[in-house]
This record gives C-alpha cells, structure tokens and sequence, in this order.
C-alpha cells in the first residue's frame, strides 16, 4: 500500500572523456558479464524485480510484454548481464539513442544478495568500459535519493561528473510489489 509522499533529488551524472574514466574490476574468476543478445521478457522482468524492488523501480512494471519486447529488441539497447558462479547478480542497460547525446546507463544494479562484494563498481565499469569501446563520446545516467545509498559514490568514484539535480514529489509504497 502507498502511504508516503518523500521529496526525491535526481542527479545526472556524466562522464565525457574516456581519460578521465577511473574504472575498478574486482579479480573474482567466478565473475562473468555477458550481454544478452536475445532477451527474453520474463528474464528481463526477473532482473528488473530482482534488483529494482526494494528501490521502488516501478516505471516498467506497467508495460506489456509487447512494449518491454519492442523496448528490448531496439538496436539502441544493450543488456548485459552479472553472474556470479553462474547465478544473475545484476545488470547493466545501456542505451544508444536516448533523450540526451552519448550513451545512457538506462538501468543499473546488483541483486540485494550480492551486495556489498564491490560488484556494483565492477559492473558499472564494464559498461562504462563498453560504451567508450562501442564509440560513445559520452556515457551518462541519473540516480536520486531513492536509489542505493552507495550509487552516487560509485558514479563519482568512477569519473563521473554532476551537470544538473532536479527535485520532485513521489509517493512511495512500502510494498512496490505484493507478495504472492
């Protein structure tokens, strides 16, 4: 049930030179990060649920399957996913055709079980890594106040540089998605 209205702080963050890009792989040989060339949607939901939850990702959760397949099929996207002895431990989407120039880190994050293991910044940098690589002059992302209590310090630490904050009203609910 929705129950409080909280003042929410979106800050975009970008990253504009490939120089000053401070990535941080973890040495962990059970890691592998692959992307996704088919995606199907119920694994997609799974990520999205899985790592969004207990951060009121909810913007996608309306859509049909229809609208998240066309979303996912588009060239412009990318998925790749964080497995952690073969078990999903998070994902990283990026996005090429955006609503700003460069490529968008559209959503990002690890499961809750893995957290605290720095897989946040090594997958962060993989695609950080990716986008230059692929040819993007700018790699870009916005997180706010409702998102993980290390994202911003993650961002920051990896090069990235604040270019505009915008504050609105959310409703928040304390359960985003009931339990069966």
């Amino acid at each position: 049930m929705c129950e409080t209205t909280v003042t929410v702080v979106t800050t975009y963050l970008e990253l504009c030179d490939p120089a000053h890009f401070l990535p941080a792989y973890s040495a962990d040989p059970d890691l592998r990060i692959i992307q996704a060339h088919v995606v199907l949607v119920p694994f997609y939901r799974f990520l999205y649920d899985a790592v969004g939850r207990e951060f009121q990702w909810v913007d996608r959760l309306a859509w049909s399957d229809a609208q998240l397949h066309a979303h996912l099929a588009r060239p412009s996207i990318s998925l790749h996913v964080l497995y952690l002895r073969g078990t999903p431990a998070g994902y990283i989407e990026l996005e090429t055709a955006g609503e700003e120039p460069g490529t968008e880190v559209a959503y990002f994050g690890v499961i809750p079980q893995f957290h605290g293991r720095g897989l946040g910044k090594h997958l962060l940098s993989y695609g950080v890594q990716s986008a230059f690589a692929a040819g993007a002059e700018r790699v870009w992302l916005h997180t706010c106040t409702l998102d993980g209590p290390h994202a911003l310090a993650n961002y920051q630490a990896r090069g990235f540089v604040a270019y505009r904050t915008t504050t609105h009203q959310q409703v928040v609910c304390n359960s985003v998605h009931p339990q069966q």
